[in-house]
Protein backbone atom coordinates (compact mmCIF):
# COMPACT_ATOMS: atom_id res chain seq x y z
CA UNK A 1 0.00 0.00 0.00
CA UNK A 2 1.51 3.11 -1.17
CA UNK A 3 1.75 6.54 1.50
CA UNK A 4 -0.49 8.16 -0.82
CA UNK A 5 -3.40 5.34 -0.60
CA UNK A 6 -2.70 4.99 3.51
CA UNK A 7 -3.21 8.88 3.57
CA UNK A 8 -6.41 9.13 1.28
CA UNK A 9 -7.93 6.27 3.51
CA UNK A 10 -7.16 7.86 6.85
CA UNK A 11 -9.02 11.17 5.58
CA UNK A 12 -11.84 9.06 4.84
CA UNK A 13 -11.90 7.95 8.57
CA UNK A 14 -12.06 11.47 10.34
CA UNK A 15 -15.33 11.78 10.24
CA UNK A 16 -16.25 8.31 12.04
CA UNK A 17 -13.42 9.27 14.07
CA UNK A 18 -14.93 12.39 14.94
CA UNK A 19 -18.17 11.22 15.62
CA UNK A 20 -16.68 8.20 18.08
CA UNK A 21 -15.08 10.84 19.99
CA UNK A 22 -18.31 12.83 20.32
CA UNK A 23 -19.55 9.64 22.01
CA UNK A 24 -17.30 8.54 24.23
CA UNK A 25 -14.49 7.35 21.90
CA UNK A 26 -16.46 4.00 21.46
CA UNK A 27 -18.85 2.45 19.63
CA UNK A 28 -21.99 0.96 20.94
CA UNK A 29 -22.86 -2.38 20.21
CA UNK A 30 -25.95 -3.36 18.59
CA UNK A 31 -28.97 -3.99 20.93
CA UNK A 32 -29.87 -7.89 20.27
CA UNK A 33 -32.84 -8.81 18.11
CA UNK A 34 -36.10 -8.81 19.82
CA UNK A 35 -37.68 -12.51 20.33
CA UNK A 36 -41.67 -12.94 18.95
CA UNK A 37 -42.72 -13.08 22.34
CA UNK A 38 -41.51 -9.64 23.14
CA UNK A 39 -42.84 -7.82 20.24
CA UNK A 40 -46.17 -9.66 20.13
CA UNK A 41 -46.65 -8.28 23.72
CA UNK A 42 -47.40 -4.67 22.73
CA UNK A 43 -50.20 -3.82 20.83
CA UNK A 44 -50.55 -1.21 17.85
CA UNK A 45 -52.67 1.08 20.84
CA UNK A 46 -49.16 1.53 22.43
CA UNK A 47 -49.48 5.18 23.60
CA UNK A 48 -45.36 4.80 23.21
CA UNK A 49 -42.51 3.77 20.78
CA UNK A 50 -43.34 0.38 20.31
CA UNK A 51 -39.58 -1.57 19.67
CA UNK A 52 -38.69 0.58 23.15
CA UNK A 53 -42.03 -0.50 25.06
CA UNK A 54 -41.30 -4.45 23.75
CA UNK A 55 -37.47 -4.50 24.57
CA UNK A 56 -38.41 -2.70 28.09
CA UNK A 57 -41.14 -5.21 29.00
CA UNK A 58 -38.62 -7.73 27.91
CA UNK A 59 -36.05 -6.51 30.26
CA UNK A 60 -38.42 -7.23 33.13
CA UNK A 61 -39.01 -10.74 31.90
CA UNK A 62 -35.24 -11.72 31.30
CA UNK A 63 -32.90 -9.50 32.59
CA UNK A 64 -31.28 -11.13 36.30
CA UNK A 65 -31.69 -9.95 39.34
CA UNK A 66 -34.89 -9.38 38.97
CA UNK A 67 -36.79 -12.22 40.18
CA UNK A 68 -39.72 -13.86 38.46
CA UNK A 69 -42.01 -11.80 35.93
CA UNK A 70 -45.05 -13.76 35.59
CA UNK A 71 -47.37 -11.05 34.16
CA UNK A 72 -47.05 -7.23 32.55
CA UNK A 73 -50.29 -5.81 31.91
CA UNK A 74 -50.10 -2.01 30.41
CA UNK A 75 -53.07 0.07 29.91
CA UNK A 76 -52.58 3.90 28.05
CA UNK A 77 -55.60 5.72 27.95
CA UNK A 78 -58.01 3.26 28.27
CA UNK A 79 -56.75 1.05 26.09
CA UNK A 80 -54.66 -2.34 26.05
CA UNK A 81 -50.85 -1.18 25.43
CA UNK A 82 -48.79 -4.37 26.03
CA UNK A 83 -49.75 -7.28 28.19
CA UNK A 84 -47.22 -10.34 28.49
CA UNK A 85 -46.89 -13.61 30.26
CA UNK A 86 -44.07 -16.08 31.29
CA UNK A 87 -44.37 -19.68 31.09
CA UNK A 88 -47.67 -21.23 32.35
CA UNK A 89 -49.41 -17.82 32.83
CA UNK A 90 -51.66 -16.55 31.18
CA UNK A 91 -54.79 -13.91 30.77
CA UNK A 92 -57.12 -16.21 32.79
CA UNK A 93 -54.46 -17.28 35.52
CA UNK A 94 -55.65 -15.75 38.97
CA UNK A 95 -53.32 -14.22 40.74
CA UNK A 96 -53.03 -13.97 44.66
CA UNK A 97 -52.72 -9.92 45.42
CA UNK A 98 -51.34 -9.86 48.62
CA UNK A 99 -51.40 -6.94 49.87
CA UNK A 100 -52.62 -5.05 46.92
CA UNK A 101 -56.26 -6.11 48.51
CA UNK A 102 -55.45 -3.38 50.61
CA UNK A 103 -56.01 -0.98 48.53
CA UNK A 104 -59.53 -2.30 47.85
CA UNK A 105 -60.82 -2.68 51.02
CA UNK A 106 -60.37 0.52 50.88
CA UNK A 107 -62.71 1.23 47.98
CA UNK A 108 -65.06 -0.81 50.00
CA UNK A 109 -65.04 1.65 52.92
CA UNK A 110 -65.50 4.44 50.53
CA UNK A 111 -68.91 3.23 49.62
CA UNK A 112 -70.42 2.76 52.53
CA UNK A 113 -69.16 5.86 53.75
CA UNK A 114 -70.98 7.77 50.56
CA UNK A 115 -73.95 5.91 51.41
CA UNK A 116 -74.01 7.23 55.32
CA UNK A 117 -73.51 3.65 56.93
CA UNK A 118 -69.85 5.20 58.54
CA UNK A 119 -68.29 7.70 59.45
CA UNK A 120 -64.51 8.93 58.63
CA UNK A 121 -63.93 10.80 61.90
CA UNK A 122 -66.18 9.54 64.26
CA UNK A 123 -64.89 6.80 66.67
CA UNK A 124 -64.43 3.83 65.04
CA UNK A 125 -67.81 1.77 65.33
CA UNK A 126 -65.59 -1.08 67.43
CA UNK A 127 -67.70 -2.18 70.74
CA UNK A 128 -65.15 -3.53 72.51
CA UNK A 129 -63.35 -0.06 72.16
CA UNK A 130 -66.27 1.89 73.53
CA UNK A 131 -66.42 0.34 77.12
CA UNK A 132 -65.61 3.22 79.63
CA UNK A 133 -62.05 3.71 80.42
CA UNK A 134 -60.72 2.24 77.33
CA UNK A 135 -58.07 4.87 75.34
CA UNK A 136 -58.75 2.80 71.62
CA UNK A 137 -62.17 4.89 71.65
CA UNK A 138 -60.03 7.43 70.43
CA UNK A 139 -59.48 5.57 67.43
CA UNK A 140 -60.98 6.71 64.21
CA UNK A 141 -61.89 5.40 60.81
CA UNK A 142 -59.51 7.88 59.02
CA UNK A 143 -56.96 6.70 61.59
CA UNK A 144 -57.50 2.81 60.22
CA UNK A 145 -56.96 4.13 56.91
CA UNK A 146 -53.60 5.85 57.49
CA UNK A 147 -52.42 3.05 59.25
CA UNK A 148 -52.22 5.37 62.30
CA UNK A 149 -53.90 3.83 64.48
CA UNK A 150 -51.86 3.32 67.26
CA UNK A 151 -52.03 -0.66 68.09
CA UNK A 152 -49.88 -2.81 68.70
CA UNK A 153 -49.64 -4.56 65.40
CA UNK A 154 -46.21 -5.11 64.24
CA UNK A 155 -46.20 -6.89 60.72
CA UNK A 156 -42.77 -7.98 60.72
CA UNK A 157 -41.31 -10.32 63.73
CA UNK A 158 -38.23 -12.08 64.42
CA UNK A 159 -38.24 -14.79 64.23
CA UNK A 160 -41.47 -14.29 61.98
CA UNK A 161 -44.07 -16.11 64.14
CA UNK A 162 -43.84 -12.73 66.44
CA UNK A 163 -45.07 -10.78 63.71
CA UNK A 164 -48.98 -9.63 64.75
CA UNK A 165 -49.77 -10.83 60.91
CA UNK A 166 -48.44 -14.41 61.43
CA UNK A 167 -50.07 -14.67 64.52
CA UNK A 168 -53.59 -13.16 63.08
CA UNK A 169 -53.68 -15.16 59.63
CA UNK A 170 -52.22 -18.64 61.01
CA UNK A 171 -51.86 -19.21 64.49
CA UNK A 172 -54.14 -17.80 67.89
CA UNK A 173 -55.98 -15.35 65.86
CA UNK A 174 -57.02 -17.32 62.06
CA UNK A 175 -60.64 -18.55 63.78
CA UNK A 176 -61.45 -14.82 64.00
CA UNK A 177 -59.07 -12.58 62.76
CA UNK A 178 -60.69 -8.75 63.36
CA UNK A 179 -61.25 -10.10 66.98
CA UNK A 180 -57.46 -11.33 67.51
CA UNK A 181 -56.88 -7.67 65.60
CA UNK A 182 -58.88 -5.69 67.60
CA UNK A 183 -58.11 -6.92 71.04
CA UNK A 184 -54.46 -6.07 71.00
CA UNK A 185 -53.34 -2.69 73.45
CA UNK A 186 -52.44 0.52 72.01
CA UNK A 187 -48.23 0.99 72.08
CA UNK A 188 -49.20 5.05 70.98
CA UNK A 189 -51.80 7.01 70.82
CA UNK A 190 -54.48 7.08 67.83
CA UNK A 191 -53.01 9.22 64.95
CA UNK A 192 -49.69 9.82 66.63
CA UNK A 193 -47.39 7.74 64.64
CA UNK A 194 -47.54 5.25 61.16
CA UNK A 195 -47.11 1.49 61.59
CA UNK A 196 -48.15 -0.52 58.02
CA UNK A 197 -50.33 -3.25 59.49
CA UNK A 198 -52.44 -5.86 57.62
CA UNK A 199 -54.32 -6.50 61.16
CA UNK A 200 -55.57 -3.02 61.25
CA UNK A 201 -56.96 -3.98 57.03
CA UNK A 202 -59.05 -7.06 58.91
CA UNK A 203 -60.75 -4.84 61.13
CA UNK A 204 -61.52 -2.39 58.55
CA UNK A 205 -63.16 -5.62 56.65
CA UNK A 206 -64.53 -6.39 59.64
CA UNK A 207 -66.30 -2.78 60.07
CA UNK A 208 -67.59 -3.30 56.90
CA UNK A 209 -69.34 -6.24 57.15
CA UNK A 210 -71.08 -5.41 60.25
CA UNK A 211 -72.52 -2.04 58.51
CA UNK A 212 -73.83 -4.13 55.90
CA UNK A 213 -75.30 -6.70 57.94
CA UNK A 214 -76.06 -7.14 61.86
CA UNK A 215 -75.83 -11.25 61.60
CA UNK A 216 -72.98 -12.88 63.36
CA UNK A 217 -73.68 -16.02 60.91
CA UNK A 218 -70.23 -16.68 59.06
CA UNK A 219 -72.01 -17.47 55.91
CA UNK A 220 -74.41 -14.32 56.31
CA UNK A 221 -71.42 -12.17 56.44
CA UNK A 222 -68.89 -13.80 53.44
CA UNK A 223 -72.34 -13.58 51.29
CA UNK A 224 -73.61 -10.27 52.14
CA UNK A 225 -69.95 -8.91 51.51
CA UNK A 226 -69.38 -11.31 48.54
CA UNK A 227 -72.55 -9.72 46.85
CA UNK A 228 -71.97 -5.80 47.95
CA UNK A 229 -68.56 -6.18 46.10
CA UNK A 230 -69.74 -8.28 43.11
CA UNK A 231 -72.88 -5.84 42.02
CA UNK A 232 -71.10 -2.16 43.63
CA UNK A 233 -67.72 -2.52 41.89
CA UNK A 234 -66.46 -6.12 40.14
CA UNK A 235 -69.44 -6.44 38.14
CA UNK A 236 -69.33 -2.91 36.55
CA UNK A 237 -65.44 -3.06 36.43
CA UNK A 238 -66.17 -6.52 34.73
CA UNK A 239 -63.92 -7.97 36.96
CA UNK A 240 -65.09 -11.18 36.50
CA UNK A 241 -61.90 -13.39 37.86
CA UNK A 242 -61.96 -11.82 41.43
CA UNK A 243 -62.26 -14.70 44.07
CA UNK A 244 -62.05 -12.75 47.81
CA UNK A 245 -60.83 -15.47 50.84
CA UNK A 246 -62.49 -15.23 53.73
CA UNK A 247 -61.72 -16.54 57.61
CA UNK A 248 -63.98 -18.99 59.73
CA UNK A 249 -66.20 -16.23 61.59
CA UNK A 250 -66.92 -14.69 57.95
CA UNK A 251 -64.85 -12.09 57.52
CA UNK A 252 -63.20 -10.84 54.30
CA UNK A 253 -59.27 -11.33 54.59
CA UNK A 254 -59.15 -7.64 53.02
CA UNK A 255 -55.48 -7.03 54.12
CA UNK A 256 -53.78 -9.73 51.56
CA UNK A 257 -56.15 -12.57 50.34
CA UNK A 258 -58.27 -11.84 47.03
CA UNK A 259 -56.73 -13.66 43.71
CA UNK A 260 -57.76 -11.67 40.05
CA UNK A 261 -56.19 -11.87 36.49
CA UNK A 262 -53.42 -9.54 35.70
CA UNK A 263 -56.29 -7.53 33.55
CA UNK A 264 -58.68 -7.11 36.51
CA UNK A 265 -55.86 -5.85 38.09
CA UNK A 266 -55.46 -3.71 35.44
CA UNK A 267 -59.14 -2.87 35.31
CA UNK A 268 -59.25 -1.68 39.22
CA UNK A 269 -56.07 0.17 38.42
CA UNK A 270 -57.43 2.02 35.63
CA UNK A 271 -61.06 2.77 37.59
CA UNK A 272 -58.74 4.48 40.17
CA UNK A 273 -57.06 6.55 37.71
CA UNK A 274 -60.98 7.55 36.44
CA UNK A 275 -61.37 9.32 39.67
CA UNK A 276 -63.58 6.96 40.76
CA UNK A 277 -65.34 5.45 37.43
CA UNK A 278 -65.99 2.59 35.60
CA UNK A 279 -65.33 2.59 31.92
CA UNK A 280 -68.60 3.18 30.78
CA UNK A 281 -68.92 6.45 32.83
CA UNK A 282 -70.69 5.15 35.64
CA UNK A 283 -69.58 7.04 39.22
CA UNK A 284 -68.99 4.12 41.36
CA UNK A 285 -67.73 5.53 44.62
CA UNK A 286 -67.66 9.41 44.69
CA UNK A 287 -64.21 10.62 43.08
CA UNK A 288 -63.66 12.97 46.82
CA UNK A 289 -63.12 9.29 48.65
CA UNK A 290 -60.58 8.54 45.70
CA UNK A 291 -59.11 12.31 46.42
CA UNK A 292 -59.36 11.05 49.68
CA UNK A 293 -57.12 7.81 49.38
CA UNK A 294 -54.14 9.55 47.37
CA UNK A 295 -53.75 12.68 49.96
CA UNK A 296 -50.71 11.84 52.14
CA UNK A 297 -50.57 11.15 55.50
CA UNK A 298 -49.82 13.68 58.04
CA UNK A 299 -47.52 10.78 59.39
CA UNK A 300 -46.33 9.37 56.40
CA UNK A 301 -46.14 11.15 53.42
CA UNK A 302 -45.86 8.25 50.72
CA UNK A 303 -49.31 6.42 52.14
CA UNK A 304 -52.54 7.32 51.63
CA UNK A 305 -55.91 5.40 52.94
CA UNK A 306 -54.52 1.45 52.36
CA UNK A 307 -52.91 3.27 49.17
CA UNK A 308 -48.65 4.01 48.65
CA UNK A 309 -47.98 7.36 46.76
CA UNK A 310 -44.73 8.62 44.76
CA UNK A 311 -44.38 11.32 47.18
CA UNK A 312 -40.96 12.12 48.63
CA UNK A 313 -40.29 11.03 52.17
CA UNK A 314 -39.56 12.92 54.84
CA UNK A 315 -35.89 12.17 56.83
CA UNK A 316 -34.44 8.86 56.72
CA UNK A 317 -36.65 5.57 56.45
CA UNK A 318 -35.41 2.13 57.65
CA UNK A 319 -37.06 0.37 54.91
CA UNK A 320 -36.51 3.12 52.17
CA UNK A 321 -38.89 3.98 49.57
CA UNK A 322 -41.36 1.23 47.80
CA UNK A 323 -41.91 3.49 44.62
CA UNK A 324 -39.48 6.24 42.83
CA UNK A 325 -40.33 9.19 43.58
CA UNK A 326 -36.97 10.63 41.42
CA UNK A 327 -37.93 9.41 37.89
CA UNK A 328 -42.12 9.44 37.92
CA UNK A 329 -44.55 12.11 38.84
CA UNK A 330 -45.62 12.39 42.48
CA UNK A 331 -49.21 11.80 41.45
CA UNK A 332 -48.08 8.35 40.51
CA UNK A 333 -49.63 5.83 43.18
CA UNK A 334 -49.44 1.92 43.70
CA UNK A 335 -50.98 -1.20 44.91
CA UNK A 336 -48.18 -3.23 46.35
CA UNK A 337 -47.94 -6.67 47.51
CA UNK A 338 -45.66 -9.09 49.15
CA UNK A 339 -42.98 -11.01 46.65
CA UNK A 340 -43.39 -7.72 43.92
CA UNK A 341 -46.94 -7.66 43.03
CA UNK A 342 -47.38 -4.21 41.68
CA UNK A 343 -50.12 -2.03 39.64
CA UNK A 344 -48.14 1.44 39.10
CA UNK A 345 -51.08 3.89 38.12
CA UNK A 346 -49.83 7.32 36.63
CA UNK A 347 -52.82 9.71 35.85
CA UNK A 348 -50.68 12.18 34.97
CA UNK A 349 -49.48 9.97 31.96
CA UNK A 350 -52.59 8.11 31.67
CA UNK A 351 -51.36 4.40 32.12
CA UNK A 352 -51.57 1.73 34.60
CA UNK A 353 -49.10 -0.60 34.90
CA UNK A 354 -49.43 -4.04 36.26
CA UNK A 355 -46.16 -5.86 37.06
CA UNK A 356 -47.15 -9.95 38.64
CA UNK A 357 -44.33 -11.75 39.88
CA UNK A 358 -42.19 -13.17 42.57
CA UNK A 359 -38.91 -11.21 43.71
CA UNK A 360 -37.42 -11.34 47.10
CA UNK A 361 -36.16 -8.30 49.00
CA UNK A 362 -32.85 -7.80 46.79
CA UNK A 363 -34.38 -8.27 43.55
CA UNK A 364 -37.37 -5.55 44.35
CA UNK A 365 -35.32 -2.35 43.88
CA UNK A 366 -33.48 -2.78 40.74
CA UNK A 367 -37.11 -4.76 39.17
CA UNK A 368 -38.70 -1.64 40.53
CA UNK A 369 -36.03 0.71 38.18
CA UNK A 370 -36.92 -1.66 35.21
CA UNK A 371 -40.80 -0.84 35.93
CA UNK A 372 -39.63 2.99 36.15
CA UNK A 373 -37.71 2.51 32.70
CA UNK A 374 -41.21 1.21 31.34
CA UNK A 375 -43.08 4.46 32.69
CA UNK A 376 -40.87 6.58 31.38
CA UNK A 377 -41.61 6.20 27.83
CA UNK A 378 -44.78 7.98 27.93
CA UNK A 379 -44.95 11.77 28.37
CA UNK A 380 -46.39 13.41 30.91
CA UNK A 381 -49.22 15.18 29.84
Amino acid sequence: MTDRTKSLRFAASLPMIAFLAACGGTAQAPLPPLSDDALAAVTDKAGAPREQLARQIDDLFTREGLGETRAVVIMADGELAAERYAAGYDKDTRFISWSMAKTITAVLIGMLVADGKLSLDEPAPVAMWQRPGDPRAEITLRHLLQMRSGLRHTEAGDPPYESAEVRMLFLDGRGDMARWAKEQPLEAEPGAQFEYSSNTTVILADIAARALTPSDDPETRRRVVDDFLKERLFDPLGMASMVAEYDASGTLIGGSLMHASARDYAAFGEFMRRGGRSSAGEQLVPSRWIDAMLEPSPRSPHYGFQTWLNRPLEGESEFGHPLFPDRAPASLFSLIGHMGQYVLVSPDQGITVVRLGHSNSDERPPMLQEAADVIGLYPVR
